[in-house]
């Protein structure tokens, strides 16, 4: 039996690297995924790719709205939500160290890694959503 048979999983940044190979590997333990990406064409690309009724849902990480609105669609189309995965982040040609880069590109970094990881955690901790690891809405 597959070590993630039942199990859904939500992961954001699944569009390419090493969030897709998760949403792939996810997929072939038995797990439901979600792809939460921004990019909405390379996360259907991943979706295609890991197959086992995947889904990929275009959201902003930076966004608690479009963060709360995909944990519900995967909610509403799996049932629950069991595995969050936060892989969402990187990098652009602008980035540097803290010295050089750009301070735009600074506040770019640190909106998608920092506070886009909070937010992932938020959503669920503080706001509540039914039906995630059997804890009920707050």
């Amino acid at each position: 039996m597959p070590r993630l048979a039942g199990k859904v999983a939500f992961i954001t940044g699944a569009g390419n690297g090493i969030g897709r190979a998760t949403a792939i590997l996810f997929a072939r333990e038995g797990a439901k995924v979600a792809i939460a990406e921004i990019a909405a064409q390379a996360g259907e690309e991943t979706a295609h790719l890991a197959g086992n009724e995947t889904i990929a849902i275009r959201t902003d990480v930076t966004d608690p709205d479009s963060l709360q609105s995909a944990i519900r669609a995967t909610v509403d189309k799996f049932g629950r939500l069991d595995v969050l995965h936060n892989n969402a982040g990187g990098s652009t040609a602008q980035d540097d160290t803290a010295v050089n880069a750009p301070l735009d590109e600074f506040w770019r970094a640190i909106k998608l890694d920092l506070y886009g990881a909070l937010l992932h955690g938020s959503v669920i901790w503080r706001r509540g959503v039914e039906g995630i690891g059997g804890w009920a809405r707050s």
